[in-house]
């Protein structure tokens, strides 16, 4: 197998849960020299890369800038499927590839959107706070139940996206006799859901996720007109990239009851700032970016980063990221 002369990992912190949980060893075999960083800044990121290769990162930004000042660099592998920190076109001119890391956590972004949608929906975390503050202890019937609790079957869920993830979702919802909605750009084949617009999904589903990549037709779909169209009942889930969302737009139509409930798994800017207009919108529940992050999704993730690296070397480069 060809090797690469020099392979960088600039961000390798991000793939643990703690020190040590993972090992970047794997990566060896594929390069005669190998640098490991636990976490990159953007002042060091054209240095670490020096005359490297090939180098792999999450989410460290790599420029147009980045790309000039390291000349030797063919090759960029992403512990992602998201590549907006990799400017796409300027990689294309400087003859590098670029290659993400596709559908490797679809299982566990599915399961914490229905994690969301069964919170919301049997209360789970206000009845246990009920029963922690000893108001089933007081009360006067055997079974305590002030606060609402619905099913989920017969809702309607509209999922904006139908790339792995949002399959998966409709999938799983159709399990819970839930009423599938999709709204995407590009009309799938055999979709067994009925296909509307994204205004039209805004304005009929009773829980709305959202799945679609960033890219700059998608940046701020969730903005004031769209959310004016929800029922006053209806949640928003956001577990694809924070720009997707309009975040003081969704504080607003949050705090005037617009709109019952968001779950967000992602923020414009991560980490989560203090000045950020969600982390006190009422009825917004923020998870810190976990989504992707099971131990199985990471294991998988580091598994096929692995074997692009491989594909690459043998000729037969697989997941390669191009313009649009």
């Amino acid at each position: 197998m060809n090797r690469f002369q020099h392979l960088v990992i600039l961000d390798f912190d991000t793939m643990c849960a703690q020190p040590g949980e993972l090992s970047p060893d794997c990566f060896h075999r594929f390069a005669e020299q190998m640098e490991v960083y636990g976490a990159t800044t953007a002042s060091e990121t054209i240095a670490r890369i020096g005359n490297a290769d090939a180098v792999l990162c999450n989410k460290v930004l790599i420029t147009r800038e980045v790309m000039e000042q390291c000349p030797n660099l063919r090759y960029i592998g992403l512990f992602a499927t998201g590549y907006n920190n990799v400017d796409i076109d300027a990689a294309a001119e400087h003859g590098i590839t670029v290659c993400n890391a596709g559908s490797y956590s679809t299982d566990s972004v599915a399961q914490l959107v229905f994690a969301y949608l069964l919170e919301h929906y049997a209360g789970l975390t206000r009845y246990h706070n009920a029963v922690q503050e000893c108001e089933w202890l007081t009360s006067p019937t055997f079974s305590y139940f002030p606060y609402p609790v619905q099913e989920m079957a017969g809702k309607t869920l509209g999922i904006i996206g139908y790339g792995s993830i949002g399959q998966a979702v409709a999938r799983i919802a159709d399990a819970f006799g839930m009423q599938v909605m999709i709204a995407t750009r590009t009309t799938p084949k055999d979709c067994p859901y009925p296909i509307a617009s994204v205004d039209t999904v805004f304005a009929k589903a009773d829980a709305i996720t959202i799945h679609c990549p960033l890219t700059p037709q998608t940046k701020e779909l969730v903005n004031r007109e769209r959310l004016a169209l929800m029922q006053p009942h209806a949640i928003l889930i956001n577990t694809s990239r924070g720009p997707v969302v309009q975040e003081q737009d969704l504080a607003d139509a949050l705090n005037q009851g617009v709109l019952t409930a968001a779950y967000l798994d992602v923020l414009a800017v991560e980490p989560m700032q203090e000045s950020t207009p969600l982390r006190h919108a009422k009825n917004c529940v923020i998870t810190p970016h976990i989504g992707w992050a099971t131990v199985e999704a990471r294991q998988r993730l580091m598994q096929r980063t692995a074997d692009n690296l491989e594909q690459y070397l043998n000729g037969t480069p697989q997941y390669v990221v191009t313009p649009k």
